[in-house]
């Protein structure tokens, strides 16, 4: 295995993490019989980087040997190198953006995760959570496994070699039903390339091909960067084998209710993705018009927070009649190589990110349209930006429920009690961000936006962050583990 050549073992830290977001969770990518895997697996993790910005890694193989190139940072500033192109050699090639939700950002946590097994060389790169790997780990362990990271994705590769199943896939497949939680997995052995969602397809992965070539992908964005095209996604509880003959299609789990990440619509996927058939930017405009029909309120101009509300935000003011304009500007250049400021100007904040369009928002009553409040520290920076800015009157609408749950399924979330909505009624949530009035959108509205009559009258999402309806059962957190997720040092960051 190649190490990434003059990588530093940590990155510059921008800014404090102060939770008032929903972290992206992560990336995967992999491309199996073509002749430049890497790059464009390195392309691929480009248009994926809104799902992991820590680290990345590119495993590929050349049909001898493995080659790896990981480091923490964007994709441009570990694959921009043609030299390091170069040296991932071969027509197979898994990618991974990292955002961390269990283990450190340290380069042994960076995926693709690499072993020998008797069958020959494994990669595995994960998007997801396992909600039972730490009680899983405790037991590998005590049965004597040494383990070389603190990922959750390493549960399965010591499963796999403890499993008395011969066969790479076999031997995946009796990992995969000892494992509680979300998944979606993309590896890579020996002239193999396989893709895997768990059973309940909580986390996306889609299928494509590009001259020949197989392509698996969290999003239909990492396809059209390439120019391939879009197959299918991969079903819920579906593994596909594809090797240098056959793409095969596997079904070894229960058929099991489908619980896609309702959260994938309102903020994570890239807008020009289709997710589960569904446009992503098409959803958050009805997002936005639903939240229109359900609490509008009589105002002189719609006004995005950017970027993630301005699908909800143009789909508001066509549902309303009010003009849409861009009241905020957002500095698309503060990122990792940021140097923090000096303490005596820190308490700038939010400006270092935003800044308010005067004219759009001077003396007029102003919509705010954001995609969800976490803690709603920002929240209530921006509102006092823009009344600073001149604003008449300042009102909020969430083009989402009330975020009452922490997710355990692979998106880094604060613990409950200090979501915000956790600890206060939508009047004291008011009160704290400073606004005239706010309104959420409702459950039943966010489901007559997906096109379902309410969520008791169609199918399900997994929208546990505003329900607390948990569908993957919380192994490590009820057995007394706590949710490892949830308690991120990012050490080296």
């Amino acid at each position: 295995m190649n190490g990434a050549a003059g990588l530093p073992m940590t990155i510059p830290r921008p800014l404090p993490r102060d939770g008032d977001t929903f972290h992206e969770e992560c990336g995967v990518f992999g491309i199996f019989g073509h002749n430049d895997a890497a790059a464009h697996t390195a392309l691929g993790l480009h248009a994926l980087q809104h799902r992991g910005q820590e680290a990345a890694g590119i495993v590929s193989f050349d049909g001898a040997q493995f080659h790896s190139e990981r480091g923490l940072g964007h994709v441009g500033d570990i694959f921009s190198d043609q030299r390091v192109i170069d040296r991932l050699k071969g027509d197979l090639a898994i990618g991974h953006n990292r955002y961390a939700t269990t283990g450190d950002t340290i380069l042994r946590n960076v995926q693709p995760l690499f072993a020998e097994f008797s069958f020959g060389g494994f990669a595995i790169a994960h998007n997801g959570n396992l909600t039972n790997s730490s009680i899983l780990r405790r037991r590998l362990v005590a049965r004597g496994c040494i383990f070389q990271s603190t990922s959750d994705t390493e549960v399965i590769i010591h499963l796999m070699a403890i499993s008395p199943q011969f066969d790479m896939v076999d031997r995946l497949i009796d990992a995969l039903r000892q494992v509680d939680g979300a998944y979606s997995l993309v590896v890579s052995s020996n002239d193999v390339m396989v893709g895997v969602r768990d059973p309940l397809g909580v986390r996306p992965l889609v299928i494509g091909t590009l001259d020949g070539a197989t392509i698996l992908a969290s999003e239909t964005c990492a396809l059209d960067i390439i120019g391939a095209k879009f197959v299918r996604d991969v079903a819920p509880g579906e593994i596909v084998v594809v090797d240098r003959q056959v793409t095969r299609s596997l079904r070894p789990f229960p058929p099991a209710q489908h619980r896609f990440c309702v959260f994938e619509y309102i903020y994570f996927a890239r807008p020009d993705s289709i997710s589960e058939g569904t446009s992503v930017y098409d959803a958050r405009k009805r997002i936005g018009q639903e939240l229109a029909k359900e609490s509008h309120v009589a105002a002189d101009v719609i006004v995005p927070v950017p970027d993630s509300g301005v699908p909800a935000a143009m789909g508001y003011a066509e549902q309303a009649g009010i003009p849409f304009e861009y009241g905020i500007i957002r500095n698309h250049y503060v990122g990792r190589t940021f140097i923090e400021p000096a303490e005596q100007i820190r308490h700038l904040g939010v400006k270092l990110k935003h800044n308010p369009n005067r004219a759009a928002v001077a003396g007029r009553r102003v919509i705010l349209v954001d995609d969800s409040i976490v803690r709603g520290t920002t929240s209530v920076k921006i509102v006092e930006m823009i009344r600073a800015a001149g604003a008449r009157e300042v009102h909020m609408r969430i083009a989402s429920p009330p975020t009452t749950n922490s997710c355990f399924y692979g998106v880094d979330t604060p613990e409950r009690e200090k979501l915000l909505a956790a600890r206060h009624d939508v009047e004291a949530m008011r009160a704290y961000i400073g606004v005239d009035t706010v309104a959420f959108i409702s459950i039943d509205g966010l489901y007559r936006a997906m096109g379902l009559p309410g969520r008791n009258n169609g199918k399900l999402y997994c929208d546990a962050c505003f329900t607390g309806d948990y569908p993957i059962p919380l192994t490590d957190r009820d057995g007394g583990t706590a949710g490892a997720q949830l308690s991120l040092l990012a050490e080296g960051l």
